[in-house]
């Protein structure tokens, strides 16, 4: 068997497979091999909901952003009637490319450098091309116009659709259609989430990280709590091990939650005041999901992390990162500089992160490592999220049901 039909045999995740107190980790090459690497864009990233941003980017009419997924360029826009589009990022005649990631865009209509093709916020082809600020007099333009051409529509030739869709602030693209609707892979989390409101609040902060490793390295390390005491010393303080439980139903997530959350001194995580109407609960918790495949919600009664991941090659991964309060937060006194603090622990406590997780991609890369054991206590998260992995590399469709009893907890003897 060769190495790419192993990455797709059920055989080769028989460790992995198993329960989690027996089980293995995912095979090495998942991390670092450039063949598994182009597999899992082919199996998994675009037979899957994917988060490329937030709703906010696209909030107004003729807004654009741009992201890659599964190698593939992809734009997202939102049309005149106020609905939201995205489209494969490639010109309907000679396939260049219609707008590229460093621009800032905010368009009437997408148009093709090449040839001026013009296309509707909508994805309709408008002109072959328009002319609208060219050189071409005006009695020469019509031996441009293919209005004329034989067996030849431009209601035929629009921008290739991708499934899109949304979720409080957060937008997602399927590659693959939407056979599985978002309301299917998301299951019970919105629910969960209602209370929060959260498609209400918007951006405080932002910064964008760039890792050398592999995003699965990034998701499972924010899944799981066995790392904290050593590598976050700070965090550990507000997010006690004693107070760690797992928090997780139907869905495509995985779901941890602390209860109580404490206050320390130097993290600023409760100087801002809380969303209005949340519950005696979501007053002192705070919820941690990671969204298979990309997307880490930490919140918290007064702002939201978010964390998107872009794979960029199997040893490399670009982070955004956002900060959300709810509109009324940081109308208070002294919000600027509580929101200053804030992102300024958040970003102490992800570059503790990369530092380790950078570290393990350099030892998950040498031939003498082939796997470890899990520990069932704390990376019961991980095992779910690798069996999510497995499933979509094998071509199982298959939505994970939630924990047997809710409150297990993650410290001490299950």
């Amino acid at each position: 068997m060769s190495e790419v039909s192993a990455f797709r045999n059920e055989a080769t995740y028989a460790a992995t497979r198993l329960p989690v107190e027996m089980a293995s980790t995912l095979l090495p090459a998942a991390y670092h091999a450039d063949s598994f690497f182009e597999e899992e864009r082919l199996a998994l990233w675009s037979n899957s909901w994917v988060c490329i941003g937030l709703v906010s980017q696209v909030a107004e009419v003729g807004q654009i952003i741009v992201r890659s997924v599964a190698g593939t360029s992809i734009i997202a826009t939102r049309d005149k009637q106020g609905s939201l589009n995205a489209f494969h990022n490639v010109c309907r005649h000679r396939g260049s490319q219609l707008v590229t990631c460093d621009q800032v865009v905010k368009a009437k209509r997408f148009r093709c450098p090449y040839h001026a093709w013009a296309y509707a916020l909508s994805g309709e082809c408008l002109g072959t091309p328009l002319f609208e600020g060219s050189e071409i007099p005006a009695d020469q333009q019509a031996m441009f116009d293919m209005g004329d051409a034989k067996s030849f529509d431009k209601a035929d030739y629009g921008l290739i659709d991708v499934a899109i869709d949304s979720w409080g602030p957060l937008l997602f693209v399927n590659l693959s259609g939407a056979e599985l609707p978002l309301s299917d892979w998301l299951g019970d989390l919105p629910d969960r989430l209602a209370n929060y409101g959260l498609e209400d609040w918007t951006v405080a902060a932002e910064k964008v990280y760039e890792i050398g490793a592999n995003w699965k390295l990034i998701a499972e390390n924010f899944m799981e709590y066995y790392h904290l005491p050593w590598v976050h010393p700070e965090l550990i303080k507000v997010s006690r091990m004693e107070d760690h439980y797992r928090y997780q139903g139907q869905g495509m997530y995985t779901g941890m939650m602390t209860n109580p959350v404490s206050q320390a001194d130097n993290s600023g995580w409760l100087e801002l005041p809380p969303a209005p109407g949340l519950t005696d609960d979501e007053l002192v918790s705070g919820r941690f999901m990671h969204l298979f495949p990309n997307v880490s919600i930490s919140v918290l009664p007064n702002h939201v992390f978010v964390m998107i991941l872009t794979p960029e090659g199997p040893g490399h991964t670009s982070e955004q990162t956002y900060i959300l309060t709810h509109p009324s937060t940081m109308q208070t006194d002294g919000a600027v500089d509580a929101m200053t603090k804030l992102a300024d622990f958040w970003d102490h406590v992800n570059a503790e992160d990369i530092e380790i997780v950078e570290r393990v991609q350099t030892g998950i890369s040498t031939t003498a490592y082939t796997g470890g054991r899990m520990c069932y206590r704390f990376e019961e998260p991980l095992h779910r999220f690798q069996n999510m992995v497995v499933d979509r590399m094998v071509g199982i469709d298959r939505i994970p049901e939630g924990d047997s009893e809710e409150g297990i907890t993650v410290f001490g003897i299950r």
